[in-house]
């Protein structure tokens, strides 16, 4: 078995999106107008768009909120999960981005079920409290505040919500305890948060995509989340 290369990852990841992902003219013009309009490209993968959709329908969830909204294409693909009857919030520290977000939510029909919240998301998130809990959270933002934006996670979502925290592997560097990178330390510091806290049962996957070699942590909020709420 050959060790895998990046020309190697990538024919295999062009693969499986052809084979199981496919296509899609909406989404395809969501990545190109974010390119447009200067923003990084540093969108999921789409066989981890697809990933997410999955997450979102087996959970049965019809809450989402996302940390990170950029030019919405993850956005669109949870959107599109939800259903008619669903809801996404998504927060986005930057107000650029959000007008890209919203055309490209307009042009894929999804804006009606995705209401962006502009601003810094440790002082958007509070505004959250009081609302119906969310099903699902997907954490795609600055990894410095991860454990910030996990805590919120479990005060905002409910025992069974579904917590997606992206780019884990950072290159492998993860694994590197003597980094000086602040995002690295602050990934590290979000997966030791997830073994911690007895709010979060967990795991991690590494991945080899077209966006590189990365990562993804799942999490599962437990019962402990009643307790910590009491509390307060």
């Amino acid at each position: 078995m050959a060790d895998p290369t990046p020309e190697s990852w990538r024919r295999v990841d062009a693969y499986l999106t052809d084979t199981l992902v496919g296509h899609d003219p909406v989404l395809d013009d969501a990545v190109h107008s974010q390119q447009e309009a200067g923003l990084p490209a540093i969108e999921v993968a789409p066989v981890s768009g697809k990933l997410l959709n999955l997450l979102v329908r087996i959970s049965g969830a019809q809450r989402v909120l996302e940390i990170g909204t950029l030019g919405a294409y993850s956005t669109i693909w949870m959107a599109r999960a939800v259903g008619a009857d669903g809801r996404v919030v998504t927060v986005e520290a930057e107000e650029r981005n959000a007008v890209v977000a919203r055309t490209n939510l307009e042009r894929a029909g999804v804006s009606d079920r995705v209401e962006i919240r502009i601003g810094r998301a440790a002082d958007v998130l509070p505004s959250l409290v009081g609302a119906e809990p969310f099903d699902l959270v997907f954490i795609d933002a600055d990894k410095e505040s991860n454990t910030i934006y996990l805590d919120w996670a479990a005060r905002l979502g409910r025992p069974g919500t579904v917590v997606v925290l992206d780019n884990i592997g950072r290159g492998g560097e993860v694994a590197n305890p003597a980094t000086t990178s602040a995002q690295v330390i602050g990934t590290q510091r979000g997966l030791e948060m997830l073994r911690r806290d007895a709010r979060f049962d967990a795991t991690a996957l590494q991945t080899l995509d077209r966006k590189g070699w990365d990562g993804v942590a799942i999490a599962l909020v437990t019962d402990h989340v009643t307790d910590a709420a009491s509390l307060d």
